[in-house]
């Protein structure tokens, strides 16, 4: 079991560099199109860059070729429920994080939403779960690393600050959803259903908000395959895959990286300047990663790697 959690912080990592370069795709990209329409081209990818790969990984697997790939109803109404919610959660979370991100700056925003390193652990104190403490040490390290990391100006809170810390409400929501269906389900079968339902959510406000044009689409093609076919296709299905082995909370650290990855490729690719103040809070982030996995909870000894516990 400690090597699969291992491995699936590793794939975690990879997620969250994937996510990290996508910051760059998505700013070129919103010179393009609007946020709706970047956000449903991008899924409506996603999802259909993952039906060659369920193919696939079910002629290897020997199985016959199905939709659901079970005959089991139960199991069929879980997968669709699962994908129902995971899509439904991010597709408002990606709504809220592109108008929010237009009232305030990038720093801001990269922080704010960042918290739910800190929201996913209260929401398990809520539901009577309890966190060792190496891991809420590790939570604030991270949480100090990301102020470094993103804050350069005053801290006054605006409209788009609300609307970016819903975001990361939201999205605190989307990582303990996929924490309870990744173990029941098909990973790339909920995922692939999930990115068709946040296609469908977003084109809503899409149609009437944005004036769609497949000519300007075309024209931002770059950024959009590569927000939907390695951000989305690859990514949110690799999230799905590994958080069965990881807990939540750790999971969301790991995911912290996204700002850290971020900040380098602004540097590496757009020629952005990073600071000493910002590798300091990297540094910060890369540590209270490492600290993280250095826990070792009472029942991880007894072949349990759930860092999260129910105070029965």
């Amino acid at each position: 079991m400690k090597f699969k959690r291992i491995g699936s912080a590793f794939i975690l990592v990879f997620a969250a560099l994937i996510w990290g370069v996508a910051f760059v795709a998505q700013s070129v990209g919103m010179e393009f199109v609007g946020p709706f329409t970047f956000n449903t081209a991008r899924s409506v990818l996603g999802g259909t860059v993952l039906i060659p790969c369920i193919l696939i990984l079910d002629k290897t697997a020997g199985k016959p070729l199905s939709i659901w790939g079970t005959k089991d109803k139960e199991a069929r109404k879980t997968l669709l429920k699962g994908g129902l919610l995971c899509g439904t959660v991010l597709a408002i979370a990606s709504a809220l994080q592109q108008i929010g991100i237009v009232y305030t700056s990038v720093g801001k925003a990269g922080f704010i939403s960042a918290l739910y390193i800190v929201i996913i652990p209260l929401f398990g104190l809520y539901a009577g779960r309890r966190v060792s403490k190496m891991v809420w040490a590790s939570v604030v390290i991270a949480t100090v690393g990301m102020y470094f990391l993103c804050m350069n100006e005053s801290f006054v809170i605006n409209i788009g600050d609300f609307l970016i810390f819903l975001c990361a409400i939201v999205f605190s929501l989307h990582i303990l959803i996929i924490d309870h269906f990744a173990p029941k389900v098909d990973a790339v079968r909920m995922s692939c259903i999930q990115f068709f339902v946040c296609a469908a959510v977003s084109a809503i406000p899409m149609l009437i908000t944005e004036s769609p044009d497949i000519k300007v689409i075309a024209s931002a093609w770059q950024p959009i395959v590569y927000a939907g076919v390695l951000s989305s296709g690859v990514a949110y299905t690799l999230q799905i895959v590994a958080q069965k082995n990881i807990p939540p909370v750790v999971a969301s650290l790991i995911f912290s990286l996204e700002s850290v990855f971020a900040a380098l490729a602004g540097w590496i690719i757009l020629g952005q300047d990073l600071t000493a103040r910002e590798l300091l809070g990297s540094l910060f982030v890369f540590a209270a990663i490492i600290l993280s996995q250095l826990n070792k909870p009472d029942s991880e000894k007894q072949g349990s790697v759930d860092i999260m516990q129910n105070n029965a």
